[in-house]
């Protein structure tokens, strides 16, 4: 049993979820009692607010409209030992909280990611099970291996994964940041087979195959450029020169032929997309130092935070540090006694 003397807080990010928020929000309270549990309405039209606020969580409202928004919301508002966040729609089960918290802890991880059992034979529709399967397939090959299911939205955090969190993205791209935040810092992190179930009747997916798709696409291709601005720039350089070179060697052999250079505007094409490779190039070098220098940063204000630990290991730490007594007050305390 993981120490209970842990500060948890349940985080519940929501957009229309009437038919389904109350149960959510009362199976948590009864997985993890001890837990504060907290409901992020984004907007919602339905009665999804007041569901939660009868179920027993406290309700904030986020007007920014977006997944994305509303964690970078509940990150900045809430102080916790442990976080876990899951989704209000009722396909992550409140009775697997406690084995995620307790992984967290024993494996000593800073993010522990929920991964969906099966989620590719049932994931609503067959666009979204391609989709898994590809934008987790891209990710492992820019990013790493330390994720096979980088979309579950059921996650248990550290406070120092959270509070050195910078979250940039709007929308559902937000788990796919979590997860190269991770990967960039080089945090540990594990992952937990856990079921995934269907939305009851009366609850609809908020996903749009090709809108959200393009959007977690756009993000894979900005946070590379963030993190691998070396690696991003020189694709986009071999591009630039090898189009340069195709245009040129028609060119070229045309004027080792006959000595003339007929197609003057293609050599200029050709030129130009050479120059604009080595510009390219030299970006993506010069980025790469900016890039490690703000990873190295980003890691220090990471390792300034403490882990999880109760408040009893807090004050038995404090007191191992506590100011060395001096020859003067030990006379003192001698002559008291």
């Amino acid at each position: 049993m993981w120490n209970e003397k842990l500060s948890v807080a349940v985080l519940l990010p929501c957009y229309n979820e009437a038919a389904t928020i109350g149960d959510v929000v009362r199976g948590f309270r009864r997985a993890l009692p001890q837990a504060s549990i907290y409901v992020y309405d984004n907007n919602s039209t339905d009665s999804t607010a007041l569901h939660a606020k009868l179920a027993g969580a406290t309700v904030v409202r986020e007007r920014r409209q977006g997944k994305g928004h509303v964690v970078r919301r509940m990150f900045a508002d809430i102080e916790a030992d442990i976080y876990l966040m899951a989704d209000g729609d009722g396909t992550y089960a409140p009775d697997d909280a406690e084995e995620l918290i307790r992984t967290l802890l024993t494996e000593g991880s800073d993010m522990v990611v929920g991964t969906r059992r099966n989620v590719h034979n049932d994931a609503g529709r067959q666009g979204h099970a391609f989709g898994n399967r590809i934008f987790n397939w891209l990710y492992r090959t820019i990013f790493g291996t330390d994720f096979t299911d980088i979309f579950s939205g059921y996650r248990a955090f550290s406070r120092r994964f959270v509070k050195s969190f910078p979250v940039v993205s709007g929308g559902f791209e937000i788990e796919t940041e979590m997860s190269v935040h991770a990967s960039q810092l080089k945090m540990p992190v594990s992952e937990l087979e856990l079921d995934y179930g269907r939305r009851p009747e009366g609850s609809h997916s908020k996903l749009s195959t090709f809108r959200d798709g393009w959007k977690i696409l756009w993000m894979f291709a900005m946070l590379m450029k963030e993190t691998k601005p070396f690696a991003f720039f020189g694709i986009l350089s071999v591009v630039a020169i090898d189009l340069g070179i195709g245009f040129g060697i028609p060119v070229l052999a045309e004027y080792f032929e006959t000595g003339f250079v007929t197609r003057i505007p293609t050599w200029i094409f050709s030129m130009a997309l050479t120059m604009i490779a080595f510009m390219l190039f030299t970006a993506g070098m010069i980025l790469d130092s900016v890039a490690r220098a703000r990873a190295e940063q980003l890691r220090i204000h990471y390792m300034s935070l403490a882990k999880p630990q109760s408040r009893r290991a807090r004050d038995e730490r404090t007191a191992d540090v506590a100011e060395p007594e001096t020859s003067a007050s030990r006379k003192k305390r001698v002559k008291a006694a």
